[in-house]
C-alpha cells in the first residue's frame, strides 16, 4: 500500500457518476413539481374540485424527493 489508496463509498453509482439515490431524489422532486404546476394551472383555469391523488402527489412527492436528494448528498459527502 502506498498511502494513495482512496476509499470508495458503498453507494451504487450510475454511468454518469451520480449515486442512484440522488437520481431517484431528483426524479421524484421533478415529478412532484410537475404535480404542483398542474395544481396551479388547474386552479387558475377555474377547477375547484381537484383530484385527491394530484393534491397528494404535489404535497408528498415533492418534499420526499427533496429529502431523498439531501440524504444522498450528505451520505456521499460523508463517504469522501
Amino acid at each position: 500500500m502506498t498511502g494513495m489508496d482512496t476509499a470508495t463509498p458503498d453507494t451504487p453509482k450510475t454511468s454518469d457518476g451520480k449515486p442512484l439515490l440522488m437520481r431517484l431524489g431528483i426524479g421524484l422532486f421533478a415529478l412532484g413539481m410537475l404535480a404542483v404546476l398542474a395544481v396551479f394551472v388547474l386552479f387558475a383555469a377555474g377547477m375547484e374540485d381537484l383530484p385527491v391523488w394530484l393534491s397528494v402527489a404535489a404535497g408528498v412527492i415533492t418534499p420526499l424527493g427533496l429529502a431523498l436528494g439531501l440524504f444522498a448528498l450528505v451520505r456521499e459527502h460523508k463517504g469522501k
